[in-house]
Order: C-alpha cells, then sequence, then structure tokens
C-alpha cells in the first residue's frame, strides 16, 4: 500500500495530465512554496495560478510521472512534459526532478529542477544556443513568465 503523500503526489501528476490545475492547486497548502528554473520563488495562491496558467494554455500537453516515493515529511517524483512552446511553437520535451516536503496532508514545498539550457534549446532554439550560456535568455523568460503570471493572477 502506497505512502498517502505518495499517493497525493500520484494523484497531482494524473490532475496535471488531466490539465485540471484546480485539483493541482488542491493538493498544495494555502501557504506552499513552488520554484522552478522559470518560476522561482512563488508563494500561496500564486503557485496554483501558474498550473492554471499552463494548463488552460496547454494545447498538445503530454505528462508522465514515475519513480513517486514518499514518506510523511518528504518526496520526489521524475516526471516528462512534451508539449509546444507558446511564444514559438517549438517542440519541448522537459524532463523534470521534482522534491516536495509535507504537513498535515498537503504539499507545503515543491521544487522543481531541470536543465535550463536543454529546455531553452528546445522552447526559443538558436537564440539560446548562443546566447544562453550568459544567463541573459534565462533572464528574460524569468521577466516573460512573471509577467504573465501576474496577468493571469489579477483576472
Amino acid at each position: 500500500m502506497a505512502h498517502p503523500n505518495a499517493t497525493l503526489i500520484d494523484g497531482f501528476y494524473r490532475s496535471f495530465a488531466e490539465r485540471d490545475a484546480d485539483a493541482m492547486a488542491a493538493c498544495y497548502a494555502p501557504s506552499v512554496r513552488f520554484s522552478d528554473p522559470v518560476f522561482p520563488g512563488l508563494e500561496g495562491k500564486k503557485a496554483g495560478d501558474m498550473w492554471r496558467m499552463l494548463c488552460k494554455g496547454a494545447t498538445d500537453l503530454r505528462v508522465e510521472h514515475r519513480d513517486v516515493v514518499a514518506d510523511d515529511e518528504t518526496g520526489t517524483a521524475h516526471w516528462e512534459a512534451w508539449y509546444s512552446f507558446s511564444a514559438t511553437g517549438r517542440p519541448v520535451h522537459n524532463v523534470i526532478e521534482a522534491r516536495f516536503r509535507f504537513a498535515d496532508g498537503l504539499i507545503v514545498e515543491h521544487e522543481d529542477t531541470f536543465s535550463f539550457g536543454r529546455w531553452s534549446r528546445q522552447a526559443i532554439g538558436a537564440p539560446a544556443l548562443l546566447l544562453g550560456w550568459t544567463g541573459l535568455i534565462q533572464k528574460k523568460v524569468r521577466a516573460t513568465a512573471g509577467k504573465q503570471l501576474d496577468r493571469f493572477s489579477s483576472r
């Protein structure tokens, strides 16, 4: 029998595969902290809104997860996403490692790690290949993503 927190992670990613961002957000504590290379330092409602924004804009998203491990306090999972990057239409296959912390049956911390360089070369193409090592691409992507999330959250 799986640990309840492993079941929570599994439900989170099953909801993502179904593009049910509200169900994903329901797995989070109200004060959750989320971070990844594109959306660093999101807290509370912003984390759920990020998933809502991504699911709403997804036209060809496919998500798979595996290797879910969890105990009373922490958990990990491997997940992969295939989609077309909305700004360029370029196909992306992102490979992500997730770490979680839990309290009271909910996710209180969620950190996704992936190769920003690999992701940006797929999503953006030549500019990322030429300038990715400078950090300029990551700063621009973060700024653009942050503005989009701010606009989405203010609706």
